[in-house]
């Protein structure tokens, strides 16, 4: 009774509370709102025009837009670079099937004007054959691929991560004449790695890295990617 007069009535309001923590969509449009938010984030990131109205969008606003089971198709993302308007990437949502060469060849007869597709990333959820892949080989622009679990959170936005810019050509040049060093002997970021990949880094590329906190307000370092 002590237990019934403290919550105000007892585990009928008790079981109304805890409700409102319980999110009441499906699994699948939460899974599909986060990568998705996640992959907006890289574009914008990377140098994409992205909408404030698209990466801000809430779980429920979603769900307006798209439904509790969202069609892949709709899902998809066109962007530009800010820099250069002509160069598009294309982001697709593939299905929970093994991803077979017939699935890729329907996927690229969607594709307007492939010629000019600057990248193409594709959010994969579950395992993509050797021949699929090798159909990929016939685009000739960049192609990624993410497992949708890779998506689920940004790695970028972790409070202990640190800041990442990507040198130009030229920055890079500034800084390997000020240390009279060579790209080759910079310490090295793998390509495959998670933050070379979100960013899309290429072979070649140098990263600045800065470190705040702990022991020094600021660590700044470099790193070339292998």
């Amino acid at each position: 009774m002590a237990m019934e007069g403290r919550y105000g009535g007892g585990c009928g309001s008790v079981s109304k509370c805890m409700a409102e923590f319980v999110d009441q969509g499906s699994a699948e449009s939460l899974r599909y709102y986060l990568s998705r938010k996640t992959i907006l984030e890289m574009l914008r990131d990377r140098g994409y025009d992205v909408a404030d109205l698209e990466v801000t969008r809430s779980l429920a606003e979603f769900r307006v837009e798209f439904g509790d089971k969202p069609e892949l198709k709709r899902l998809r993302i066109s962007a530009s670079l800010r820099s250069n308007q002509r160069r598009q990437i294309l982001v697709v949502f593939m299905g929970s099937d093994e991803i077979r060469t017939a699935a890729i060849r329907g996927l690229l007869c969607q594709i307007p004007n492939k010629e000019s597709l600057h990248g193409l990333i594709l959010i994969l959820q579950s395992k993509m054959n050797h021949f699929a892949r090798k159909e990929l080989d016939k685009l000739q622009c960049k192609v990624e691929t993410f497992q949708i679990t890779e998506l689920l959170l940004n790695i970028t936005k972790h409070v202990i991560q640190p800041t990442y810019e990507i040198l130009t050509a030229e920055l890079t040049q500034q800084l390997l004449n000020k240390y009279k060093t060579e790209d080759k002997q910079l310490p090295r970021m793998l390509e495959t790695d998670a933050i070379a990949r979100y960013y899309g880094l290429e072979k070649g590329q140098v990263v600045k890295i800065t470190c705040s906190g702990g022991l020094v307000d600021s660590l700044v370092t470099y790193r070339c990617v292998k």
